[in-house]
């Protein structure tokens, strides 16, 4: 600990810190624009001077180390002038176009010119001007306005893991650019947009559509992938404007992938917002009870043998749950979470979690990667994994394919030969894994969706239990899931009861004949065209696949409409919160389900969303502890067997549409089209 007086009060702080640090440990505000808690120090903007006692000028405290004894004045005359001569060099250049700036409102340099600056100018020459830049379909630039800060080099390199903006001459001649010009293929950048403090760089989705003081903001959860980000939804009247990132250390840190971000244009296309049964041939506007008569006349005289459902990737556990019980009523076995056909074991939790943490990665010392590329399967993992190896002492191996990987490593192997020499202990990586004191491994979908899935589950249990990954106090056995729902469809048991078919199984007797009706419960990952002349009622909210094939249509309410509960791929339970009304006539999934059961004469017992929750959690126990992740013992999970000896290749395939509300995306739709690499420029074919 180190002692020191700051504007005349004594404290005693952690030794290593910076003088920037050591002064908010004192509740003073020290204005900045270039520093940020976690990015690395440049000192550019010396906006943060301060006064230390016996130095004959200010000094930048973002850069300065603390020194015992030391005695800093951050309001002294001094420092008053010093902040505002760097505030009047910063405006010196800037276009002062506040009111048509889409920063106006919530910008640094206008708050921090307010507070700091002088209140007049002396600069009467010409001010520079700045050629704009094209950074691609996501963000915006005015760089006329920047005051190189280089935030935004900084992130993409530290943290995005993406070396794609520098900067090109020197004082007044400087540019922040992309050397060659392109668009930031980085799944991170739209952080940059945050990071901006002066509008240089804004959203161009959201350009010149509201002002921050029109909307209003709610706390809630993304759902787009498994990791469960926190977000802040900003909603003008019906419409979700945008979506911000919030602070959680324990999962996002304050970051936020491109596609949960940008994807909430697709809110409002394509939405089902009428129910609708299907005449001759048609999908035709009809109202609730019409839709829920064709329903029960198409399923009442039908054995519970012969009905099935599938619930999608953007279910939430409470209306997965509800499906579970009118199946039950219906008397049907045939259920399933897991409609990509993957091969996760129910039985144990901790075979399907990723055990380790999202923050756990931060104690690691070794990885395997198995199946699974985190870049564009988890955008936000993967900035934890390039975040741990920059800190050194981090060994990456990978078995399978991993392109344009952000962080260093080794590749092991193609395939479960490789997996099986780990588990046997005559790959060198195993012994890499004995030797690191918090080993981890992290199991992709792609490992899981192929037909030996179980088998290669087993395999990497065996790899956990043989080279000290699972022990007092660690657990480093990770499955990396891609589907918000996932988790909780298998917490709930929502997967084949005694003699029951999976999702192959039911598409299967689909085809055949066998099943007669099907509920898809948001499913749309499925292939619809082998369920033959089974009767779809499909109850979800876009007009995706699933809906294309439906009999019937029930509209329900998307993940921004309703309070609902999600699993995110560690097993930390969250819950969204309603920031707008479903459109038309549209509502929650659950009501939608209990209503049907008392058209069925099958009503679900339950009349409320904390009746139903209560129901659910005597189900789940681990579901009753929202925000926390609930200890899952280990135990015995797959299915030991042969393996094909071929490739693992990453389940996701395209980042930007992975679901029904990124592909109604105009935005994602244009980042398919510019950002991804084309076939004839990679080798690529087919």
């Amino acid at each position: 600990m180190v002692n020191l007086t700051i504007d005349g009060q004594e404290i005693e702080v952690p030794s290593g810190i910076t003088l920037l640090q050591a002064c908010e440990l004192a509740g003073k505000e020290i204005p900045r624009f270039c520093y940020h808690e976690r990015l690395a120090v440049a000192g550019n903007c010396r906006m943060c001077l301060v006064e230390v006692e016996k130095s004959p000028k200010p000094v930048a405290s973002c850069a300065w180390p603390i020194a015992e004894g030391m005695v800093v004045k951050t309001d002294s005359p001094m420092v008053k002038g010093a902040r505002h001569g760097v505030m009047e060099f910063l405006l010196i250049n800037h276009p002062l176009d506040c009111p048509i700036c889409d920063q106006g409102g919530e910008c640094d340099l206008q708050d921090q010119a307010m507070a700091y600056g002088k209140g007049m100018s002396r600069f009467e020459e010409y001010k520079r001007a700045v050629m704009e830049k094209d950074f691609g379909p996501l963000v915006k630039t005015y760089m006329t306005r920047c005051i190189h800060c280089t935030r935004c080099i900084r992130f993409l390199d530290d943290v995005a893991g993406v070396e794609e903006l520098g900067a090109t001459g020197r004082g007044e001649a400087m540019e922040i650019g992309t050397y060659v010009q392109r668009g930031l293929s980085s799944e991170l950048s739209g952080n940059i947009i945050d990071l901006c403090p002066v509008g240089a760089l804004t959203s161009k989705p959201y350009a010149f559509t509201s002002r921050p003081w029109e909307l209003n903001r709610t706390e809630s959860i993304d759902v787009l992938d498994a990791v469960g980000s926190s977000i802040r939804i900003d909603s003008r009247g019906a419409e979700v404007m945008r979506v911000l990132p919030r602070l959680n250390d324990d999962v996002n840190e304050e970051w936020l992938g491109d596609k949960s971000r940008f994807a909430v244009d697709g809110l409002k296309r394509q939405r089902l917002d009428v129910p609708m049964v299907r005449s001759d041939g048609r999908l035709q506007p009809c109202d609730w009870d019409v839709a829920f008569r064709a329903i029960a006349d198409r399923v009442g005289g039908e054995q519970g043998a012969k009905i099935a459902g599938i619930a999608g990737d953007l279910a939430d556990a409470e209306s997965i749950h509800a499906l579970r019980e009118l199946l039950d009523a219906l008397g049907s076995p045939h259920r399933d979470g897991r409609q990509d056909g993957a091969k996760l074991d129910p039985a144990c939790r901790a075979g399907y979690l990723f055990n380790t943490g999202i923050a756990g990665i931060d104690r690691a010392d070794a990885c395997l990667l198995i199946g699974t590329n985190p870049r564009v399967e988890a955008p936000i993992i993967n900035a934890r994994l390039r975040g741990r190896w920059l800190a050194g002492g981090f060994k990456v191996g990978v078995v399978g394919a991993m392109p344009s990987p952000t962080f260093r490593v080794e590749s092991l192997g193609a395939g479960p030969r490789t997996l099986t020499e780990i588990a046997e202990g005559r790959h060198p990586f195993a012994a890499a894994l004995r030797d690191a004191k918090a080993p981890m491994l992290i199991l992709g979908q792609g490992a899981l969706v192929r037909s030996d899935g179980a088998a290669v589950l087993a395999t990497a249990r065996a790899i956990a239990e043989a080279n000290g990954l699972v022990k007092e106090g660690w657990n480093g056995f990770n499955v990396l899931h891609t589907a918000a729902g996932r988790v909780g469809a298998l917490d709930v048991g929502f997967v084949p009861g005694p003699g029951g078919r999976d999702t192959a199984g039911i598409i299967a007797g689909a085809e055949r004949g066998e099943i007669k009706v099907l509920f898809l419960l948001g499913a749309d990952e499925i292939d619809t065209s082998r369920l033959g002349a089974c009767f779809v009622i499909y109850i979800g909210h876009h007009g995706d696949r699933g809906a294309h094939r439906a009999d019937v249509i029930l509209p329900a309410a998307a993940y921004t409409e309703k309070s609902a509960t999600w699993v995110n791929t560690e097993g930390r339970v969250q819950r969204t919160v309603r920031a707008v009304f479903p459109p038309g006539q549209a509502r929650e999934d659950w009501a939608i389900l209990r209503a049907l059961s008392a058209a069925l004469g099958r009503a679900l017992p339950f009349d409320s969303i904390t009746a139903l929750r209560s129901r659910m959690e005597r189900v789940a126990p681990a579901l009753a502890r929202t925000g926390e992740i609930a200890p899952a013992p280990w135990g015995a999970f797959g299915t030991t067997g042969p393996m094909e000896d071929r490739p693992f290749a990453s389940a996701v395939a395209n980042y930007y549409m992975t679901d029904p509300v990124s592909r109604a995306s105009a935005t994602m739709a244009r980042c398919t089209a510019e950002l991804l690499p084309r076939p004839e420029a990679t080798g690529i074919h087919g």
